[in-house]
């Protein structure tokens, strides 16, 4: 998952979302506001793959103790900060985004076809700049972080929104990805790890406050600005007519530089102006859309809908849809593995594996 854009603008357009900050200082101002709780980091484990796997010979799949050890360093410098980590890794993709997910594995095997023809051609492994991560990278890193003694969980759905709502719902220091999504999501704070020195435990904090202020958003109205700009729910391609026209509408409006007539910025304004209406419809039911596109819109703003909270876009519901319903697992589960499911205590979305 990812908003199309949006990191590209931020990094470039809007610098002032980006805030430095020491993840120490962080730490200990969460313990004077917390006292007797410990400072935790809900860590994208799909994220920090590149920044942990950094052995040269990629192809052959690396050395195993150098990973292990890199894991190890990196889980180090935090417990020497007083940090508590859990990770959380991908357990499955959800439908609505099994279309988006298998053009993603496509232009991957692309990708790796390039790697076995440089090497056929040259003999040798090509350069970083064709590197790719080895397969069951993920798996291996799971349980290689579990054997470490870190908390660690597999998601039953949307890895993003699992670790937006643990993250909430714990009171977490941080959310430590590289994914704008969790800029959307009403959560606590997210931190950048590619931006991460960890030598001296500093990175970059993405400022959802910041966000609103310089686009003039409320928080509750980023879920609707990322479907409107495109991500794995609602495809780039989808409301690229509505998107276009909130550009040229924008760009007529006002004599802005270069930088301000940025796409996020038109549709922004967009949002800004069509919030309120005297024609008595409601959310997403006044922007001009066919039903088909109400409907993927709809559903994109509400996967970001953490429990408890609304959209003043979509109707309110009484009780959020269950992110897996046993009719769904019947179809990829047989009946003893839905046994042993049913037999858990524990009623939580998340499995911990």
């Amino acid at each position: 998952m990812g908003v199309k854009g949006l990191q590209g603008f931020v990094d470039n357009v809007c610098p002032g979302v980006c805030v430095k900050v020491n993840l120490r200082e962080m730490a200990n101002r969460c313990r004077q506001d917390q006292p007797g709780c410990t400072p935790t980091l809900v860590v994208d484990g799909m994220a920090c793959l590149r920044h942990w796997y950094t052995c040269e010979a990629w192809v052959h799949g690396g050395q195993w103790q150098e990973y292990l050890h890199c894991l190890e360093t990196f889980i180090r410098a935090f417990k020497e900060a007083r940090i508590q980590l859990v990770f959380f890794f991908d357990g499955t993709v959800e439908e609505e985004k099994r279309a988006e997910w298998v053009k993603r594995r496509l232009r991957n095997n692309k990708e790796i076809q390039g790697i076995f023809k440089h090497i056929k051609a040259n003999g040798q492994q090509p350069g970083r700049a064709m590197f790719y991560l080895p397969s069951g990278l993920a798996t291996f890193s799971l349980f290689a972080l579990k054997t470490l003694g870190v908390e660690t969980w597999c998601s039953v759905r949307e890895a993003d929104y699992e670790i937006a709502r643990y993250a909430l719902l714990h009171k977490c220091m941080g959310i430590l990805g590289q994914d704008t999504d969790f800029l959307i999501f009403d959560t606590v704070p997210y931190l950048s790890i590619s931006q991460l020195k960890l030598d001296r435990m500093v990175t970059l904090l993405f400022s959802r406050e910041n966000l609103c202020h310089s686009l003039q958003l409320y928080t509750s109205d980023l879920p609707l600005l990322a479907c409107m700009l495109g991500n794995d729910i609602v495809p780039e391609n989808r409301l690229a007519s509505l998107r276009n026209a909130c550009v040229a509408e924008y760009q007529q409006r006002h004599s802005a530089s270069p930088a301000q007539r940025h796409k996020v910025y038109a549709v922004a304004d967009y949002i800004a102006r069509n919030r309120s209406s005297t024609d008595g419809l409601k959310g997403i039911a006044r922007l001009p859309l066919s039903e088909p596109d109400r409907a993927v819109l709809e559903k994109g703003v509400r996967m970001y809908l953490l429990p408890d909270q609304q959209s003043p876009w979509v109707e309110s519901t009484s009780k959020p849809p269950s992110p897996v319903s046993m009719g769904g697992l019947e179809r990829y589960c047989s009946n003893n593995i839905l046994k042993v499911i049913l037999q858990k205590k524990s009623t939580s979305l998340l499995k911990e594996f």
